[in-house]
């Protein structure tokens, strides 16, 4: 591998790294926030739910922009806008807190739909590999910033360790400099504008749509609430800071193996229903017997991970040409952000109103099970608008 394509390689790792980190390390320090600004429950899952907002807004615009300026400067600008998200989200007064949050969620949208297009376009015989390794990357960093965000909170107060996220950009921008000199735009297949009256009367389009937002929903709000259940459970908070951080890279481990399964698999209903189970048990086993909170949360995390990864291949699988599975792909991923953002705020609002999580962690299992279905459903063996799956 030349030095060109190796510090390539590096820079998609770094910019991985901060698609989810600067998100997912919130919840950790939300008890801290909450007390030092005086927030309900409802106003810090808000902390949560304004990034995934912000995902179902940026998302469109981020392939008309990379065909503008070209993917490089494109990315290069998603990094230096995380980076100042992270920057004002931390300097002082509740709403720094918040417009920084929602800037954090534009750049990390951008990032999201431009750079699995840069892998395809750079990496086009290595797509499985790289995507499984900065998916490797993404829950690695997550899991390291979500365990480490505590003890620093505890050394230097929590801005400090929000503020401590901005290393991830800033060495991504310093990698990732060195690419500028191109200016090239994003594979065809990018996600688009939604387009296309059809789809959206097509029941396999709603099935894959269901499947990934009930799949996001109940990871997102495992992502805010995780660390306030187990601590409520009796755990500590370095404890459930941790545990949350294993939940995240255990999200990973899929990445390592499906992508070569179902590459030989025509139907994929079994492993997508499996996912959706795994979750399904791990949230009850949160419910019912929280004293094994370390084995569910790597089941919960192995759930989700493989239940992303299965719902981002059903674009392409469920579909016959790359023009209708960007269509496919924007339809399913602005549904499912916005039931991914809805997820954490009505649930912070059934714990304010009931004071506990039982019955949200038995709403969180009952939406899993259902996605099980959305699964085996989504996973068959045909395409949107072939003669099979009409009325299906």
């Amino acid at each position: 591998m030349t030095n060109s394509r190796l510090l390539l390689v590096v820079g998609v790792l770094l910019i991985a790294a901060n698609l989810r980190a600067p998100i997912t390390g919130v919840p950790p320090l939300l008890g801290s926030i909450q007390v030092d600004f005086g927030l309900s429950t409802t106003t810090a899952g808000a902390l949560t739910t304004l990034p995934l907002l912000a995902f179902a807004a940026m998302s469109p615009a981020s392939a008309p922009l990379a065909r503008k300026y070209g993917l490089e400067r494109v990315l290069l600008g998603a990094l230096m806008t995380i980076a100042l998200g992270i920057m004002l989200r931390s300097a002082g007064a509740s709403w720094f807190l918040y417009i920084g949050t929602w800037i954090v969620g534009m750049g990390i949208a951008v990032g999201n739909v431009l750079l699995p297009s840069l892998v395809k376009r750079d990496f086009s015989h290595n797509v499985a590999a790289i995507t499984g390794a900065y998916s490797l990357s993404m829950g690695a960093a997550a899991a390291l910033g979500s365990a480490a965000a505590v003890p620093l909170a505890s050394a230097w107060g929590w801005r400090p360790a929000l503020g401590s996220f901005l290393i991830l950009p800033l060495m991504a921008l310093t990698v990732w400099l060195s690419q500028l000199s191109a200016r090239t735009a994003p594979a065809r297949d990018t996600a688009a504008p939604l387009h296309g009256v059809r789809l959206w009367r097509s029941p396999l389009a709603w099935q894959v749509t269901l499947f990934l937002g009930l799949n996001s929903t109940i990871y997102y709000v495992a992502i805010s609430w995780l660390p306030a259940i187990l601590t409520d459970a009796g755990l500590s908070p370095a404890k459930a800071g941790s545990l949350h951080g294993l939940m995240q890279l255990a999200t990973a481990i899929p990445g390592l193996a499906l992508a070569p399964l179902l590459r030989r698999m025509r139907d994929q209903s079994l492993p997508a229903a499996v996912a959706a189970i795994f979750s399904a048990i791990a949230l009850l086993g949160l419910l019912t017997v929280p004293q094994y909170a370390p084995t569910w949360a790597v089941l919960f995390g192995i759930g989700t991970g493989a239940g992303i990864i299965l719902g981002l291949t059903f674009f392409g699988l469920r579909t016959e040409n790359a023009q209708q599975a960007a269509a496919l792909s924007g339809m399913a991923q602005c549904i499912g952000y916005l039931m991914a953002a809805v997820g954490p705020m009505a649930i912070g609002a059934l714990h304010d109103f009931l004071g506990g999580w039982s019955v949200s962690l038995g709403l969180c299992t009952a939406l899993a099970l259902l996605a099980a279905v959305m699964g085996g459903l989504a996973g068959r063996s045909r395409h949107i608008d072939s003669p099979r799956q009409q009325g299906a």
